[in-house]
């Protein structure tokens, strides 16, 4: 991977934001638009897919893009036992924690789409993104037709999803379905929140098990896809996921440190784009996630 770093200048001002990384990030444009539709463009410190976009003097541009391999690094291979499912148009795999779904402004190599491709060959578009801390099942396209068509699939909201939570309290009521809208916080860069002008989003969601100290495992089923949806519907219940400071859940429970955000993709289901067949993926709860479940739900 290669990172470009542009600064708009006067004489840019209105160009759209693919022709002016093309023009001067001294790419092809298609090269340009293959970094924006993988998530590797960031606007000003905050991503941008948006190609058509028109560009401002003094606007900041960071560009990752694949360097073609000459003498790039690549990734570590994805090992085989974490992927569940491949055919010609996608992929389905158990991502592990502290891998991203794609290029950040801090880390633009072994992002899970290269993992993949290290491993298949070929290409690999994310469709759904889960959260670098997040375990889980994961699918990626692998081909540009396919990216489009489970694209729609995710946007339309017809995958069923599990994750399993681990809080540090149970959220109240214990079993139910939050529709609440959420936006960006303005208070903490990178953090969501129920607002009334925010978008749509609704998760159904029970209390699997609670420990004699209120530690609790849940049961989450987004039936939409928004940033962070599960993490601030829960913290809005009183039920922030244990290691998740930026929702207000504990980095240390008791004796307990917490590696990570708990959260596990346990389940994936949806209909195949191509000829619509139901397709259900499972991942088995990692060790991790395991060990601390079993030690936070004993904990007085």
């Amino acid at each position: 991977m290669r990172r470009l770093a542009l600064v708009v200048g006067a004489a840019d001002e209105g160009d759209r934001l693919d022709r002016f990384i093309a023009a001067r990030g001294g790419i092809s444009r298609g090269l340009a638009r293959r970094a924006l539709d993988q998530g590797g463009v960031f606007l000003d410190g905050r991503r941008c897919k948006q190609a058509g976009r028109l560009v401002r003097p003094g606007q900041k541009v960071v560009v990752n893009m694949e360097d073609g391999g000459r003498g790039a690094v690549r990734p570590a291979p994805l090992e085989r036992s974490r992927l569940i499912y491949a055919d010609e148009q996608l992929a389905a795999v158990d991502k592990p924690a502290g891998v991203a779904s794609q290029p950040t402004l801090t880390s633009d190599r072994g992002t899970l789409p290269d993992l993949v491709a290290a491993l298949l060959g070929g290409e690999a578009i994310v469709v759904h993104r889960l959260d670098r801390d997040t375990s889980g099942v994961t699918v990626l396209a692998r081909t540009r037709a396919a990216a489009a068509a489970l694209s729609a699939v995710f946007r339309e909201g017809g995958p069923e999803k599990i994750y399993l939570a681990l809080c540090a309290r149970a959220p109240q009521p214990a079993e139910g379905r939050i529709a609440a809208p959420l936006g960006r916080d303005p208070r903490v860069p990178g953090r969501r929140r129920v607002t009334p002008g925010g978008e749509a989003a609704a998760t159904r969601y029970r209390t699997l098990a609670v420990g004699p100290g209120g530690a609790a495992l849940v049961e989450a089923r987004p039936e939409t896809g928004r940033t962070h949806q599960i993490r601030a519907h829960l913290a809005h219940l009183g039920a922030p996921l244990l290691g998740d400071p930026r929702y207000g859940g504990p980095r240390r429970l008791g004796d307990v440190e917490l590696p990570r955000v708990m959260l596990h993709a346990a389940s994936l289901e949806f209909a195949h784009p191509a000829g619509g067949a139901r397709l259900r993926f499972e991942a088995p709860v990692p060790e991790d996630f395991r060990a601390v479940k079993q030690r936070v739900m004993a904990l007085p």
